[in-house]
């Protein structure tokens, strides 16, 4: 699988990387295969969070022995259980020893700020928190995962070497938003829901489900390769790919076999320059000014 540099840290990561957030409440046995079977097959990033259900702890489980073999994220900031206000510092630091604990390492390679407000950004005592992690060992990097001018103010800052934002078909905000900042930083990119969930294979969505803001921004896109299945999803991905500025996409499954067939669509490498463009005009010419990026 194809590896890209991660902006200006040590790390050369696989272009596509397993998400943690959809095994929260799988079974051991279907996460030791999953995993496995990514790992053993080139996939080299796993990202999760303390608010994922069981996820840290089937991750760690799964691959504690094998810790060199991948590059692990995870996200802190929200209470996810414990007694405290989301941002608490004290929250910060136990969340982040707890999840050290649950994955069964002694460190990560990246640690986010897990949708962070700019206001609360701009105090400055959560970084704080984040670079005494840093330099106690816990966390090899610091990174901000969220969206919108959230996001935006956080690259700004010059403090992060990751950002973890919304990139994909049904959500561009972060192309003309951020995107450029965080390549002027050389800051490493993660891009989140890569294939806008999938959410163009509903007939109908509930406004009430997690994907109706990209199922129904998708119905005014009406981008012509929705029609073919295969296509669809072959080209979701391979635009957010194809994105200046990212260097990997994490998508989350709880089916062994799935990643594996995400993997294979990405053979044919970028979207070509005119299909990629087209995409993107469309996205200027039917966009509103509230389509803003969706944590």
């Amino acid at each position: 699988m194809e590896k890209r540099k991660y902006g200006n840290t040590d790390m050369e990561v696989s272009v596509l990387g397993f998400g943690g957030s959809e095994i929260g409440s799988s079974d051991q046995k279907t996460v030791d295969r999953l995993l496995g079977s990514a790992v053993d097959a080139g996939l080299n990033l796993i990202d999760t969070a303390e608010c994922y259900g069981n996820s840290e702890e089937l991750i760690g489980k799964a691959l504690g022995s094998r810790r060199s073999d991948y590059y692990l994220f995870t996200k802190c900031g929200h209470s996810a259980g414990m007694d405290y206000p989301d941002w608490d510092l004290v929250l910060l630091e136990k969340s982040i020893d707890r999840s050290l604990q649950r994955l069964q390492t002694d460190y990560v390679d990246m640690i986010h700020l897990h949708s962070c407000r700019e206001e609360v950004l701009r105090d400055g005592a959560v970084i704080e928190v984040l670079q005494r992690a840093k330099q106690a060992g816990k966390t090899r990097y610091i990174g901000y995962s969220g969206d919108r001018k959230d996001a935006l103010y956080a690259v700004q800052t010059g403090v992060f070497d990751s950002l973890e934002i919304s990139v994909n078909i049904a959500d561009q905000e972060a192309i003309d938003l951020t995107l450029g900042e965080a390549a002027k930083r050389n800051m490493g990119v993660t891009a989140k829901r890569p294939i806008a969930n999938a959410a163009w294979m509903f007939e109908s969505m509930d406004e009430s489900e997690y994907p109706f803001i990209y199922w129904n921004r998708l119905r005014e896109l009406s981008y012509g390769f929705l029609a073919d299945p295969q296509e669809s999803v072959e080209t979701a991905l391979r635009f957010t790919l194809s994105t200046p500025g990212v260097h990997t996409a994490i998508v989350g499954t709880t089916k062994p076999e799935r990643w594996q067939q995400n993997a294979g669509l990405l053979s044919k490498g970028a979207l070509p320059a005119d299909q990629y463009e087209e995409i993107r005009s469309i996205w200027r010419s039917i966009a509103g000014a509230d389509w803003v990026g969706q944590t």
